[in-house]
């Protein structure tokens, strides 16, 4: 037996993209900066992915030598991709918790206009759920607990850039008193 075949890895992707329903890049990540080096390359690939599943009622497709699932919602288009050797339930494990953590951070609204308005966020739902191409997380609640946590964690989204300035101002007018 092959003794690679035996060794213990873990689950891995390839790249994730969104694209908008004319097959246009909202987001997109890719891991493996061997598969498509180019920007140029990446959107052929995208838009050859495009045209092969956007109007199929599918949820999985091998293309290029790849294992992908997409999912879509009103006018986005959603992908995972992995290896043709990945294991298809975890790249479609990844895929809907991408999705419903999106879905949960937008309330439900996941449409284009909505996406782009909260782009921050998404980037940082994405980071969650895969660093560096390898999967850590494929609960959505666990996903938006953490997001949340760190928004929650910036000292100016409570308050107002004016209420910080005047306590920058009374900490240094005691700072001078003393």
């Amino acid at each position: 037996m092959d003794s690679a075949a035996l060794e213990p890895s873990l689950y891995t992707v390839k790249t994730i993209f969104i694209l908008d329903n004319d097959g246009n890049r909202l987001l997109s990540k890719y891991y493996d900066p061997e598969l498509y080096p180019s920007i140029k390359e990446q959107m052929n690939f995208e838009k050859n992915v495009f045209n092969k599943t956007h109007k199929a009622d599918n949820e999985i497709a091998f293309i290029e030598g790849m294992t992908i699932v997409y999912k879509s919602s009103i006018d986005l288009f959603f992908y995972v991709v992995g290896s043709a050797q990945e294991n298809e339930l975890m790249l479609m494990a990844v895929l809907n918790c991408l999705f419903e953590s999106i879905s949960q951070m937008l309330r439900k609204n996941v449409e284009k206009r909505t996406l782009l308005d909260n782009m921050d966020g998404v980037f940082l739902v994405v980071d969650e759920i895969i660093d560096g191409g390898v999967i850590l997380e494929s609960d959505p609640q666990q996903v938006i607990e953490k997001v949340n946590y760190r928004v929650d964690d910036n000292p100016l989204s409570e308050q107002s850039v004016a209420q910080v300035l005047h306590s920058a101002k009374e900490q240094i007018k005691w700072s001078i008193l003393k």
